[in-house]
Protein backbone atom coordinates (compact mmCIF):
# COMPACT_ATOMS: atom_id res chain seq x y z
CA UNK A 1 0.00 0.00 0.00
CA UNK A 2 1.50 3.32 -1.09
CA UNK A 3 1.98 6.08 1.45
CA UNK A 4 -0.45 8.96 1.07
CA UNK A 5 1.11 12.33 0.31
CA UNK A 6 -0.49 15.40 1.84
CA UNK A 7 1.67 17.97 0.01
CA UNK A 8 2.32 18.99 -3.58
CA UNK A 9 5.81 20.13 -4.64
CA UNK A 10 5.85 23.57 -6.23
CA UNK A 11 9.48 24.47 -6.81
CA UNK A 12 13.02 24.89 -5.56
CA UNK A 13 14.90 27.84 -4.06
CA UNK A 14 18.44 26.44 -4.28
CA UNK A 15 20.98 29.09 -5.29
CA UNK A 16 24.52 30.14 -4.38
CA UNK A 17 23.37 33.43 -2.84
CA UNK A 18 21.75 31.61 0.09
CA UNK A 19 25.18 30.65 1.41
CA UNK A 20 25.44 34.23 2.71
CA UNK A 21 22.61 33.31 5.10
CA UNK A 22 24.09 29.98 6.16
CA UNK A 23 22.53 27.66 3.57
CA UNK A 24 24.40 24.41 3.13
CA UNK A 25 24.49 23.61 6.83
CA UNK A 26 21.93 21.23 8.26
CA UNK A 27 19.10 23.09 9.98
CA UNK A 28 20.23 26.54 8.76
CA UNK A 29 16.64 27.63 8.15
CA UNK A 30 15.38 26.97 11.69
CA UNK A 31 18.44 27.22 13.94
CA UNK A 32 19.24 30.89 13.26
CA UNK A 33 16.99 33.16 15.40
CA UNK A 34 18.05 36.22 13.37
CA UNK A 35 16.86 34.74 10.05
CA UNK A 36 13.58 36.29 8.86
CA UNK A 37 11.40 34.89 6.05
CA UNK A 38 8.41 36.26 4.15
CA UNK A 39 6.59 34.46 1.34
CA UNK A 40 4.88 35.91 -1.72
CA UNK A 41 3.11 34.02 -4.51
CA UNK A 42 6.34 33.31 -6.42
CA UNK A 43 8.96 35.09 -4.33
CA UNK A 44 10.67 34.56 -0.99
CA UNK A 45 12.41 37.25 1.03
CA UNK A 46 15.18 36.20 3.43
CA UNK A 47 16.87 38.60 5.81
CA UNK A 48 19.48 38.48 8.54
CA UNK A 49 20.68 41.45 10.56
CA UNK A 50 22.19 43.36 7.63
CA UNK A 51 21.32 41.58 4.36
CA UNK A 52 18.10 40.94 2.44
CA UNK A 53 17.75 38.40 -0.38
CA UNK A 54 14.72 38.48 -2.69
CA UNK A 55 14.49 35.15 -4.48
CA UNK A 56 12.04 34.33 -7.28
CA UNK A 57 11.61 30.58 -6.91
CA UNK A 58 11.26 28.42 -10.00
CA UNK A 59 8.20 26.32 -10.72
CA UNK A 60 8.49 22.56 -11.07
CA UNK A 61 6.05 22.37 -13.95
CA UNK A 62 6.89 25.48 -15.98
CA UNK A 63 6.09 25.40 -19.64
CA UNK A 64 9.00 27.47 -20.90
CA UNK A 65 11.89 29.76 -19.97
CA UNK A 66 11.18 32.68 -17.68
CA UNK A 67 13.75 35.48 -17.22
CA UNK A 68 12.70 35.94 -13.58
CA UNK A 69 13.30 32.31 -12.61
CA UNK A 70 15.99 31.93 -9.96
CA UNK A 71 16.68 35.66 -10.06
CA UNK A 72 18.20 36.96 -6.83
CA UNK A 73 18.19 40.56 -5.60
CA UNK A 74 20.54 41.55 -2.78
CA UNK A 75 19.68 44.52 -0.58
CA UNK A 76 21.94 46.00 2.06
CA UNK A 77 19.99 48.73 3.89
CA UNK A 78 21.83 51.81 5.07
CA UNK A 79 21.79 51.10 8.81
CA UNK A 80 23.23 53.23 11.60
CA UNK A 81 26.54 51.79 12.87
CA UNK A 82 26.49 54.13 15.87
CA UNK A 83 23.24 52.68 17.24
CA UNK A 84 24.03 49.13 16.06
CA UNK A 85 20.89 49.16 13.93
CA UNK A 86 19.81 45.89 12.32
CA UNK A 87 16.91 44.38 10.35
CA UNK A 88 14.23 43.11 12.73
CA UNK A 89 11.15 42.43 10.53
CA UNK A 90 10.26 41.83 6.87
CA UNK A 91 6.90 41.45 5.11
CA UNK A 92 5.58 41.62 1.55
CA UNK A 93 3.05 44.25 0.50
CA UNK A 94 1.20 42.78 -2.47
CA UNK A 95 -1.23 44.73 -4.66
CA UNK A 96 -3.52 43.56 -7.45
CA UNK A 97 -3.00 46.63 -9.62
CA UNK A 98 -0.10 48.36 -11.35
CA UNK A 99 1.74 48.81 -8.04
CA UNK A 100 2.70 45.09 -8.00
CA UNK A 101 4.70 43.89 -4.97
CA UNK A 102 7.08 45.70 -2.63
CA UNK A 103 8.97 44.60 0.48
CA UNK A 104 8.45 46.31 3.84
CA UNK A 105 11.37 46.19 6.27
CA UNK A 106 11.47 47.13 9.96
CA UNK A 107 14.66 47.99 11.85
CA UNK A 108 15.75 47.87 15.48
CA UNK A 109 15.72 51.68 15.62
CA UNK A 110 12.05 51.97 14.65
CA UNK A 111 12.40 52.77 10.94
CA UNK A 112 10.01 51.46 8.29
CA UNK A 113 11.67 50.92 4.90
CA UNK A 114 9.91 49.95 1.65
CA UNK A 115 11.89 48.46 -1.25
CA UNK A 116 10.90 47.63 -4.81
CA UNK A 117 11.46 44.20 -6.37
CA UNK A 118 14.65 45.63 -7.89
CA UNK A 119 16.03 46.60 -4.47
CA UNK A 120 15.37 50.34 -4.79
CA UNK A 121 14.51 52.22 -1.61
CA UNK A 122 11.06 53.73 -2.14
CA UNK A 123 10.22 55.01 1.33
CA UNK A 124 11.86 55.54 4.71
CA UNK A 125 10.08 56.75 7.82
CA UNK A 126 10.53 56.45 11.56
CA UNK A 127 7.53 55.01 13.42
CA UNK A 128 8.72 55.27 17.02
CA UNK A 129 11.94 54.85 18.97
CA UNK A 130 12.36 51.14 19.60
CA UNK A 131 12.67 47.82 17.83
CA UNK A 132 10.06 46.80 15.26
CA UNK A 133 9.07 43.26 16.24
CA UNK A 134 6.48 42.48 13.59
CA UNK A 135 4.95 43.85 10.41
CA UNK A 136 1.40 42.52 10.12
CA UNK A 137 -0.65 42.98 6.92
CA UNK A 138 -4.38 42.43 7.18
CA UNK A 139 -7.61 43.25 5.38
CA UNK A 140 -11.31 42.46 5.48
CA UNK A 141 -13.57 42.68 2.45
CA UNK A 142 -17.14 43.85 2.46
CA UNK A 143 -19.48 40.87 2.06
CA UNK A 144 -22.52 39.32 3.72
CA UNK A 145 -20.72 39.07 7.07
CA UNK A 146 -18.73 42.34 6.96
CA UNK A 147 -20.40 45.76 6.73
CA UNK A 148 -17.21 47.62 5.87
CA UNK A 149 -13.89 46.86 4.23
CA UNK A 150 -10.55 47.70 5.81
CA UNK A 151 -6.92 47.20 4.80
CA UNK A 152 -3.98 48.04 7.04
CA UNK A 153 -0.34 47.50 7.90
CA UNK A 154 0.22 47.06 11.63
CA UNK A 155 3.67 47.75 13.13
CA UNK A 156 4.32 46.02 16.44
CA UNK A 157 6.97 47.31 18.84
CA UNK A 158 7.59 46.58 22.56
CA UNK A 159 4.57 48.23 24.20
CA UNK A 160 3.63 50.15 21.05
CA UNK A 161 1.29 49.52 18.10
CA UNK A 162 1.13 51.63 14.94
CA UNK A 163 -1.43 51.40 12.14
CA UNK A 164 -0.93 52.51 8.53
CA UNK A 165 -3.93 52.71 6.22
CA UNK A 166 -3.50 50.47 3.17
CA UNK A 167 -4.86 53.11 0.79
CA UNK A 168 -2.26 55.67 1.96
CA UNK A 169 0.58 53.25 1.20
CA UNK A 170 -0.94 52.37 -2.17
CA UNK A 171 -1.29 56.02 -3.20
CA UNK A 172 2.32 56.72 -2.26
CA UNK A 173 3.52 53.70 -4.25
CA UNK A 174 1.43 54.67 -7.28
CA UNK A 175 3.03 58.11 -7.34
CA UNK A 176 6.49 56.55 -7.04
CA UNK A 177 5.93 54.00 -9.81
CA UNK A 178 4.46 56.64 -12.12
CA UNK A 179 7.50 58.83 -11.47
CA UNK A 180 9.95 56.01 -12.22
CA UNK A 181 8.13 55.11 -15.43
CA UNK A 182 8.26 58.70 -16.68
CA UNK A 183 12.03 58.84 -16.05
CA UNK A 184 12.72 55.41 -17.62
CA UNK A 185 14.61 54.16 -14.58
CA UNK A 186 14.33 50.57 -15.74
CA UNK A 187 17.52 50.97 -17.80
CA UNK A 188 19.62 52.35 -14.96
CA UNK A 189 18.29 51.00 -11.68
CA UNK A 190 21.76 50.51 -10.26
CA UNK A 191 22.83 54.10 -10.94
CA UNK A 192 20.30 55.94 -8.80
CA UNK A 193 21.72 58.12 -6.07
CA UNK A 194 19.50 57.34 -3.10
CA UNK A 195 21.41 59.48 -0.59
CA UNK A 196 20.16 62.70 -2.16
CA UNK A 197 16.57 61.44 -2.36
CA UNK A 198 16.15 60.53 1.32
CA UNK A 199 14.93 64.00 2.23
CA UNK A 200 12.26 63.81 -0.48
CA UNK A 201 10.35 60.93 1.14
CA UNK A 202 6.78 61.91 1.88
CA UNK A 203 5.59 61.12 5.38
CA UNK A 204 2.85 58.51 5.52
CA UNK A 205 0.10 59.30 8.04
CA UNK A 206 -0.39 56.70 10.74
CA UNK A 207 -1.87 56.12 14.19
CA UNK A 208 0.20 55.25 17.25
CA UNK A 209 -0.84 53.73 20.59
CA UNK A 210 0.97 52.92 23.83
CA UNK A 211 -0.12 49.44 25.03
CA UNK A 212 2.53 48.90 27.71
CA UNK A 213 0.21 49.08 30.75
CA UNK A 214 0.86 45.39 31.47
CA UNK A 215 4.48 45.44 30.36
CA UNK A 216 6.20 45.36 26.97
CA UNK A 217 4.61 43.00 24.46
CA UNK A 218 6.36 40.34 22.41
CA UNK A 219 3.64 40.31 19.75
CA UNK A 220 0.36 42.08 19.07
CA UNK A 221 -2.37 42.51 16.46
CA UNK A 222 -5.25 44.86 15.70
CA UNK A 223 -8.22 42.49 15.40
CA UNK A 224 -10.75 44.89 13.91
CA UNK A 225 -13.23 47.68 14.58
CA UNK A 226 -15.14 47.59 17.87
CA UNK A 227 -18.03 49.65 19.29
CA UNK A 228 -17.30 52.76 21.36
CA UNK A 229 -17.41 52.65 25.19
CA UNK A 230 -20.79 52.67 26.91
CA UNK A 231 -22.37 56.05 27.75
CA UNK A 232 -20.17 57.77 25.19
CA UNK A 233 -21.59 60.14 22.61
CA UNK A 234 -21.56 58.55 19.15
CA UNK A 235 -19.00 60.08 16.84
CA UNK A 236 -17.54 59.46 13.42
CA UNK A 237 -14.23 58.16 14.79
CA UNK A 238 -13.41 54.46 14.83
CA UNK A 239 -12.33 52.33 17.76
CA UNK A 240 -10.08 49.33 17.23
CA UNK A 241 -9.50 46.28 19.38
CA UNK A 242 -5.88 45.23 19.95
CA UNK A 243 -4.66 42.00 21.51
CA UNK A 244 -1.13 41.83 22.93
CA UNK A 245 0.95 39.03 24.45
CA UNK A 246 4.11 39.22 26.53
CA UNK A 247 6.11 38.13 29.56
CA UNK A 248 4.10 39.92 32.24
CA UNK A 249 0.65 39.25 30.75
CA UNK A 250 -0.02 36.22 28.58
CA UNK A 251 -2.97 38.01 26.95
CA UNK A 252 -4.17 41.59 27.25
CA UNK A 253 -6.67 43.58 25.19
CA UNK A 254 -7.10 47.31 24.56
CA UNK A 255 -9.64 49.61 22.96
CA UNK A 256 -7.76 51.97 20.63
CA UNK A 257 -9.13 55.42 19.90
CA UNK A 258 -8.36 57.54 16.84
CA UNK A 259 -8.14 60.73 18.90
CA UNK A 260 -4.96 61.79 20.66
CA UNK A 261 -5.23 61.30 24.42
CA UNK A 262 -4.27 64.78 25.54
CA UNK A 263 -5.68 67.05 28.18
CA UNK A 264 -7.05 70.54 27.53
CA UNK A 265 -3.84 72.06 28.90
CA UNK A 266 -1.79 69.81 26.62
CA UNK A 267 -3.87 70.84 23.63
CA UNK A 268 -3.37 74.55 24.45
CA UNK A 269 0.38 74.08 24.96
CA UNK A 270 0.68 72.15 21.70
CA UNK A 271 -0.75 75.17 19.87
CA UNK A 272 0.74 78.05 21.86
CA UNK A 273 4.29 76.84 22.54
CA UNK A 274 5.29 76.12 18.92
CA UNK A 275 3.86 79.46 17.81
CA UNK A 276 5.75 81.28 20.60
CA UNK A 277 9.06 79.63 19.74
CA UNK A 278 8.49 80.35 16.06
CA UNK A 279 7.90 84.04 16.81
CA UNK A 280 11.01 84.26 19.03
CA UNK A 281 13.14 82.52 16.41
CA UNK A 282 11.94 84.84 13.66
CA UNK A 283 12.58 87.91 15.83
CA UNK A 284 16.09 86.77 16.74
CA UNK A 285 16.91 86.19 13.08
CA UNK A 286 15.69 89.68 12.28
CA UNK A 287 17.94 91.19 14.96
CA UNK A 288 21.08 89.16 14.39
CA UNK A 289 20.51 88.66 10.64
CA UNK A 290 21.63 85.12 11.08
CA UNK A 291 21.30 83.14 7.89
CA UNK A 292 23.67 80.32 8.78
CA UNK A 293 22.37 76.89 7.86
CA UNK A 294 22.54 74.26 10.59
CA UNK A 295 25.37 71.81 10.13
CA UNK A 296 23.50 68.95 11.83
CA UNK A 297 20.24 67.40 10.77
CA UNK A 298 17.37 68.13 13.18
CA UNK A 299 16.38 65.30 15.46
CA UNK A 300 13.47 63.18 14.28
CA UNK A 301 10.32 63.84 16.28
CA UNK A 302 8.01 60.88 16.75
CA UNK A 303 4.24 61.11 16.65
CA UNK A 304 2.27 61.49 19.92
CA UNK A 305 0.20 58.56 21.15
CA UNK A 306 -3.55 58.24 20.75
CA UNK A 307 -5.79 56.89 23.50
CA UNK A 308 -5.60 53.20 24.46
CA UNK A 309 -7.97 51.89 27.16
CA UNK A 310 -7.28 48.48 28.77
CA UNK A 311 -10.13 45.97 28.46
CA UNK A 312 -8.86 42.77 30.04
CA UNK A 313 -5.68 41.01 31.11
CA UNK A 314 -4.71 37.39 31.78
CA UNK A 315 -1.70 36.88 34.07
CA UNK A 316 -0.57 33.33 34.78
CA UNK A 317 3.02 33.35 36.04
CA UNK A 318 5.35 31.82 34.92
CA UNK A 319 3.50 31.42 31.60
CA UNK A 320 4.65 33.89 28.93
CA UNK A 321 3.09 34.66 25.57
CA UNK A 322 5.38 33.96 22.60
CA UNK A 323 3.60 34.06 19.20
CA UNK A 324 0.25 35.33 18.00
CA UNK A 325 -1.55 34.32 14.80
CA UNK A 326 -4.74 36.02 13.65
CA UNK A 327 -7.53 34.43 11.59
CA UNK A 328 -8.46 36.08 8.26
CA UNK A 329 -11.50 37.92 9.66
CA UNK A 330 -9.79 38.67 12.97
CA UNK A 331 -12.35 36.89 15.17
CA UNK A 332 -9.91 34.20 16.36
CA UNK A 333 -6.30 34.33 17.53
CA UNK A 334 -3.98 31.38 18.21
CA UNK A 335 -1.46 32.17 20.95
CA UNK A 336 1.52 30.00 21.87
CA UNK A 337 3.12 30.29 25.30
CA UNK A 338 6.32 29.26 27.08
CA UNK A 339 4.66 26.21 28.69
CA UNK A 340 3.97 24.46 25.39
CA UNK A 341 0.31 25.40 25.25
CA UNK A 342 -1.76 26.89 22.44
CA UNK A 343 -4.70 29.10 23.38
CA UNK A 344 -7.52 29.83 20.93
CA UNK A 345 -8.89 33.28 21.76
CA UNK A 346 -12.24 34.68 20.65
CA UNK A 347 -11.17 38.27 19.99
CA UNK A 348 -14.72 39.64 20.14
CA UNK A 349 -15.77 38.07 23.45
CA UNK A 350 -12.12 38.09 24.70
CA UNK A 351 -12.51 34.54 25.99
CA UNK A 352 -10.24 31.53 25.50
CA UNK A 353 -12.45 28.93 23.76
CA UNK A 354 -9.92 26.11 23.25
CA UNK A 355 -6.62 24.89 24.62
CA UNK A 356 -3.95 22.47 23.35
CA UNK A 357 -1.11 21.14 25.53
CA UNK A 358 2.28 19.63 24.75
CA UNK A 359 3.31 21.81 21.78
CA UNK A 360 6.59 23.48 22.74
CA UNK A 361 8.13 25.84 20.16
CA UNK A 362 4.99 25.42 18.03
CA UNK A 363 4.06 27.64 15.11
CA UNK A 364 0.43 28.12 14.02
CA UNK A 365 -1.23 29.27 10.80
CA UNK A 366 -4.90 29.50 9.91
CA UNK A 367 -5.94 27.83 6.66
CA UNK A 368 -9.05 26.65 4.80
CA UNK A 369 -9.83 23.06 3.81
CA UNK A 370 -12.72 21.45 1.95
CA UNK A 371 -15.49 20.39 4.29
CA UNK A 372 -16.48 17.42 2.14
CA UNK A 373 -14.29 16.33 -0.76
CA UNK A 374 -17.31 14.65 -2.37
CA UNK A 375 -18.39 18.14 -3.40
CA UNK A 376 -15.92 17.77 -6.29
CA UNK A 377 -18.70 15.98 -8.14
CA UNK A 378 -21.15 18.82 -7.59
CA UNK A 379 -22.06 21.26 -10.40
CA UNK A 380 -20.22 24.09 -8.62
CA UNK A 381 -16.94 22.30 -9.25
CA UNK A 382 -17.15 23.39 -12.89
CA UNK A 383 -16.74 27.00 -11.84
CA UNK A 384 -14.61 26.31 -8.78
CA UNK A 385 -15.37 25.83 -5.13
CA UNK A 386 -17.38 28.44 -3.27
CA UNK A 387 -16.52 29.80 0.17
CA UNK A 388 -19.17 27.61 1.80
CA UNK A 389 -17.30 24.50 0.62
CA UNK A 390 -14.38 25.34 2.93
CA UNK A 391 -14.00 25.35 6.68
CA UNK A 392 -11.55 27.35 8.76
CA UNK A 393 -8.77 25.24 10.26
CA UNK A 394 -5.63 25.72 12.33
CA UNK A 395 -2.36 24.16 11.19
CA UNK A 396 -0.02 23.48 14.12
CA UNK A 397 3.65 22.77 13.41
CA UNK A 398 5.22 20.94 16.35
CA UNK A 399 8.95 20.79 15.50
CA UNK A 400 9.87 18.73 18.56
CA UNK A 401 7.38 16.08 17.48
CA UNK A 402 8.28 16.45 13.80
CA UNK A 403 4.64 16.70 12.73
CA UNK A 404 2.02 19.12 11.43
CA UNK A 405 -1.57 18.78 12.63
CA UNK A 406 -4.68 20.38 11.13
CA UNK A 407 -7.64 21.04 13.45
CA UNK A 408 -11.08 22.23 12.40
CA UNK A 409 -12.27 25.46 14.02
CA UNK A 410 -13.61 26.24 16.50
CA UNK A 411 -14.20 22.99 18.33
CA UNK A 412 -13.91 20.51 15.47
CA UNK A 413 -11.78 17.37 15.30
CA UNK A 414 -8.23 16.87 14.11
CA UNK A 415 -8.48 16.40 10.33
CA UNK A 416 -4.99 15.12 9.61
CA UNK A 417 -1.51 14.53 11.01
CA UNK A 418 1.49 14.47 8.71
CA UNK A 419 5.26 14.25 9.23
CA UNK A 420 7.31 17.39 8.76
CA UNK A 421 11.06 16.97 8.23
CA UNK A 422 13.45 18.71 10.56
CA UNK A 423 14.75 21.93 9.09
CA UNK A 424 11.33 22.89 7.67
CA UNK A 425 9.05 25.84 8.30
CA UNK A 426 5.40 26.46 7.52
CA UNK A 427 4.71 29.76 5.74
CA UNK A 428 1.80 31.64 4.23
CA UNK A 429 1.66 34.26 1.48
CA UNK A 430 0.80 37.70 2.75
CA UNK A 431 -2.59 39.34 2.32
CA UNK A 432 -3.22 40.88 -1.13
CA UNK A 433 -4.44 44.48 -1.18
CA UNK A 434 -7.30 45.41 -3.53
CA UNK A 435 -8.08 41.78 -4.31
CA UNK A 436 -11.51 41.18 -5.79
CA UNK A 437 -14.40 40.64 -3.41
CA UNK A 438 -15.09 37.00 -2.70
CA UNK A 439 -18.15 35.78 -4.58
CA UNK A 440 -20.33 32.77 -4.06
CA UNK A 441 -19.14 31.19 -7.32
CA UNK A 442 -15.38 31.30 -6.69
CA UNK A 443 -13.09 31.40 -3.71
CA UNK A 444 -9.32 31.28 -3.32
CA UNK A 445 -8.66 29.35 -0.11
CA UNK A 446 -6.07 30.26 2.49
CA UNK A 447 -3.20 27.81 2.08
CA UNK A 448 -0.17 26.65 4.07
CA UNK A 449 3.21 26.22 2.38
CA UNK A 450 6.21 24.17 3.50
CA UNK A 451 9.80 25.33 3.02
CA UNK A 452 12.46 22.68 3.60
CA UNK A 453 15.80 24.39 4.16
CA UNK A 454 17.85 21.21 3.75
CA UNK A 455 16.30 20.17 0.41
CA UNK A 456 15.40 23.73 -0.73
CA UNK A 457 11.94 22.52 -1.79
CA UNK A 458 8.71 24.49 -1.53
CA UNK A 459 5.44 22.55 -1.28
CA UNK A 460 1.81 23.29 -0.46
CA UNK A 461 -0.58 21.40 1.78
CA UNK A 462 -3.33 19.71 -0.21
CA UNK A 463 -6.94 20.63 0.45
Amino acid sequence: MSRRLHTTDLGCIACDALTDLGAGKEGWLVDNPDLLISLDTHSVAFANRSLILILHWSSSNNGGPDPDKNRVIKIRPDLSPIESEYISAVEWLVFDDEVSSVLAVGTSCGYLLIYSLHGILIHKQIVNTGKILKLRVRGTKRDLTEDTSSEEVCVVMPGVIARFEGSDIQNMLQRWFQGTDSQSWNDSLDKIDLENSESSFTRLPYQLWNVSKYGPCSDAAITGVMPPPLMEIQSSQHYYCAVTIGDDAVISAFRLSEDKSRSLLGAILSKVVPATFSTIASFSKLIWRSEQKPTKKPEVNTQPFAGASPLTCLKDHPRKGEKLTLSPNGTLAAITDSLGRILLLDTQALVVVRLWKGYRDAHCLFMEMLVNKDTAASPSAYYGYSKSDYCLCLAIHAPRKGIVEVWQMRTGPRLLTMPCPRGSKILQPTYRFNSEMTTSSSHIPLEVFFLNGDSSQISVLKH
